[in-house]
């Protein structure tokens, strides 16, 4: 199907579903009214993020519940996803937004807002730097309850975002000047501007609705994060939802998203037979490259090592692989406890590269650094840091660019232990066994799985102490990394153990389906709804909306059933 008739048709069963649930849906008054936001999922056509805000407000309404949506109406001056890299000064394509919203929310309770600028705020922010206005918290004279809102906070991950790097140049003199307009501050200066004006008509919305509970996407993104700050302030609580796991699933939390705050029951009990038996099977398509996340499949093939590599490590006594991250990533707000960035993390690592020339260290930049068919370029790289650092002269080091499909599990197998800073691939290889020392907090972390020193200090002792391990005592000799069993640096069981009930939890008890309502569209990273009766959004046929209204309305789990328990 072409691109323009698959849009027709996904327009077309957006608008007939809106018209249905507007008919079939009936309030219960005794239900706690809801509010949803999302803007910053989409512009015109239908995102993974998006999709799973339209399809729950829709199962709520279904399910009784007074959904309440709060809108943008060329309000945002501009958005995370209608910022020009090119021109920061490039309006949003406001027109064709509001057309797609207006589909959507065709018979919703629906508040549009639009931008309202502030001169002072803008006065005030004028002559600021980079780290200033990062740093920078606005007294509201219009804020009832008094708070000095955080803006520069709420707006700097999104920044980053924006630009695809976490070091933002300062590049106008001090002072500013009327020729910033493609600068980082000036970015930085109207995203702070537009969180105010949001902030304010969404703490008026949630004045005049009182809902009993507030759902946004993700919380990061400044929008979403305006709105997450001001309904906590009031009191509300809040509902966050990200990507799930699986594909075509969603994540839902009272927590933060990004985070993926997810807490294994069980206390560390092994998985059951028909447990076991399903997690092996997804593990072996995903060691094979068959998965995607986010709606995104990294993967179009993986390869193995090929012999020139297998010599090369030959040569060594010992190998360790480095999984990095792309450090503008919404995670690397959570990720960054022991480093301020990600790049700190790498120079330490670097320290034991140059320390160790008897180990080869092969540094793998992550995939989405370089996402093919998309704007998701990394301005801020792992490939520009290594070379910029002069490790591509050293004979011990193998770099992996982010479009080189070779096989991070091969390298796991072959490796005496594994460094990561808080990548999936960190939990994935401490199930495959392997000691591994993570340099950022991940959701893994957060039980025995992996190492998380307390310290930089902490972590460059382990990784020496790791990379020692067997030397004195010869335990290498004949054992490198071209021997199909190297010597690795012995990991708790519990730890492996652990890793398998978590991902297992990850995988099947906090990740939503919603295949049975959506299918890859012709877009990458965009989906397209089925074709299927409104009936089965209610939550009496969908168990996913029943979960995610007993979640949301009565403040249970956000968790799907183990039919293998």
């Amino acid at each position: 199907m072409n691109l323009r008739l698959a849009g027709w048709r996904n327009r077309r069963r957006i608008r007939r579903l809106a018209r249905q649930v507007q008919e079939f849906a009936r309030p219960d008054p005794a239900l706690p009214r809801v509010v949803m936001f999302n803007a910053s999922a989409r512009l015109t056509g239908l995102s993974l993020n998006a999709a799973f805000s339209a399809l729950t407000a829709w199962g709520l309404r279904l399910g009784g519940v007074e959904v309440h949506q709060f809108v943008c109406q060329a309000g945002l001056r501009p958005c995370v996803l209608g910022t020009s890299r090119a021109d920061y000064t490039t309006p949003p394509p406001c027109s064709a937004c509001l057309a797609q919203s207006r589909r959507m929310y065709q018979g919703a309770n629906a508040a549009w807002f639009r931008y309202q600028p502030d001169a002072g705020l803008e006065a005030a922010l004028q002559d600021l730097d980079v780290e200033q206005l990062g740093s920078f918290e606005f007294a509201d004279p219009t804020e009832p309850l008094g708070e000095t809102i955080p803006l520069g906070r709420l707006a700097l991950p999104s920044v980053r975002w924006a630009l695809r790097r976490h070091h933002l140049p300062d590049d106008v003199p001090q002072g500013g000047s009327v020729n910033d307009a493609n600068s980082s501050r000036y970015l930085l200066r109207q995203y702070m501007l537009s969180a105010l004006s949001l902030n304010r008509q969404f703490g008026a919305f949630l004045d005049r609705v009182r809902p009993g509970v507030v759902v946004i996407f993700n919380g990061s993104l400044y929008p979403e994060a305006a709105a997450r700050w001001t309904a906590l302030q009031r009191g509300y609580r809040v509902v966050t939802h990200e990507v799930g796991f699986q594909r075509l699933s969603t994540f839902f939390t009272n927590g933060e998203a990004t985070a993926y705050p997810i807490e294994v029951p069980g206390g560390g009990l092994e998985l059951n037979p028909a447990q076991s038996a399903r997690l092996d099977a997804y593990l072996q398509a995903r060691f094979q490259g068959n998965f995607t996340m986010a709606g995104i499949r990294f993967w179009p093939e993986m390869r193995g090592l090929d012999q020139a590599f297998l010599d090369k490590a030959a040569t060594f006594r010992q190998m360790v692989p480095v999984f990095t991250n792309v450090v503008y990533d919404t995670s690397q707000v959570h990720a960054n406890t022991l480093f301020p960035h990600m790049f700190a993390w790498l120079d330490l690592v670097a320290q034991s590269i140059r320390a160790h020339p008897e180990t080869l260290f092969v540094v793998r930049a992550h995939p989405d650094e370089l996402r093919v068919g998309t704007a998701k370029l990394s301005n801020e790289s792992v490939h520009d840091w290594f070379y910029a650092n002069g490790l591509d002269r050293l004979p011990n080091t193998v770099f992996i660019e982010p479009n080189e499909y070779i096989s991070s599990y091969e390298l796991i197998q072959r490796s005496k232990f594994v460094i990561v800073y808080n990548s999936s691939i960190g939990l994935e290889a401490a199930l495959m066994g392997a000691a591994v020392v993570c340099g950022g907090k991940a959701r893994y972390t957060q039980i025995p799985t992996v190492y998380l020193p307390p310290s930089p200090q902490a972590l460059h002792e382990r990784i020496e102490n790791f990379l020692e391990d067997g030397l004195q005592a010869g335990l290498l000799e004949g054992a490198g990394p071209a021997s199909q069993q190297p010597y690795r640096v012995p990991a708790p069981p519990e730890f492996r153990r652990n890793a398998r009930q978590f991902i297992y939890h990850q995988l099947y008890r906090t990740s939503l389906p919603m295949d049975r309502f959506l299918e890859v569209g012709q877009r990458m990273g965009f989906v397209q709804l089925k074709d299927f009766p409104w009936q089965a959004l209610t939550p009496q046929q969908s168990p996913t909306m029943r979960i995610l209204l007993d979640g949301i309305v009565h403040n249970q789990p956000f968790l799907w059933p183990d039919d293998e328990a």
